[in-house]
């Protein structure tokens, strides 16, 4: 019975992966950079999103994936309101996006005029590590509040990433924070990656991770297939 259960979920996981494969090559064709935002509730999801659009939008054609477990459009009415196109993705309750969701919400989406899609993945620290959708960059923003010790708790969510955000630096007076302890535990699960400090809210550090993504949206644009 246990063996069954473990072949069950092997196919699952093989049909997503096959399925966030083609979702890639769509994107490729059309040479969107598509990117993968997945954080804890309230790390700052939605709110660097609106910076990145705030700072983008002038540069490059921007479009939104939203990711929620229940029937609310409070994040997407946020990001319609900046007249970027946006599709909601109801997972149903599940605690995660996998990859035939995100291949609806790009059906809903003309990849011909854009750029960059971002994909605001189910906030929690567990289930999207385990499922690839189509994305060519996967990001979590950790933040101040919640402390050091993430990397250690929930390394699976930080192992396949190419961007740490680390949010709410405004807030380092007032939270016992440990970075370097903090930036130990990243570097042990994926040595090298990028790690970038702001603060959403005054936006301090914000050029820094919009830059950075400049450079990968330019080389998505031009890139050869």
């Amino acid at each position: 019975m246990s063996t069954e259960k473990v072949q069950i979920v092997e196919k699952i996981l093989d049909a997503n992966d096959q399925m966030a494969e083609e979702n890639q090559q769509a994107f490729d064709k059309n040479h969107t950079l598509a990117i993968n935002i997945m954080a804890s509730p309230g790390a700052g999801k939605t709110s660097l999103i609106l910076r990145t659009i705030e700072g983008l939008a002038k540069d490059y054609q921007i479009a939104v994936i939203e990711g929620d477990t229940a029937p609310v459009t409070i994040d997407a009415d946020k990001v319609h309101a900046l007249g970027i196109p946006v599709t909601q993705i109801n997972t149903g309750g599940d605690c995660h996006l996998d990859a035939l969701m995100v291949r609806k919400g790009m059906q809903a989406l003309d990849l011909n005029e854009v750029d960059l899609v971002i994909i605001e993945n189910v906030g929690n620290l567990v289930c999207p590590a385990a499922f690839k959708l189509g994305s060519h960059i996967n990001v979590v923003i950790a933040s101040i509040p919640e402390g050091d010790d993430k990397p250690y708790k929930y390394p699976n969510i930080y192992r396949g990433i190419q961007c740490l955000v680390l949010n709410k630096t405004d807030l380092k007076p007032y939270v016992d924070f440990n970075f370097e302890y903090f930036e130990k535990g990243i570097q042990i699960l994926n040595p090298g990656v990028e790690i970038i400090q702001l603060s959403s809210k005054t936006g301090d550090g914000l050029d820094t991770w919009l830059n950075w993504l400049r450079a990968q949206i330019d080389a998505k644009k031009h890139a050869t297939q």
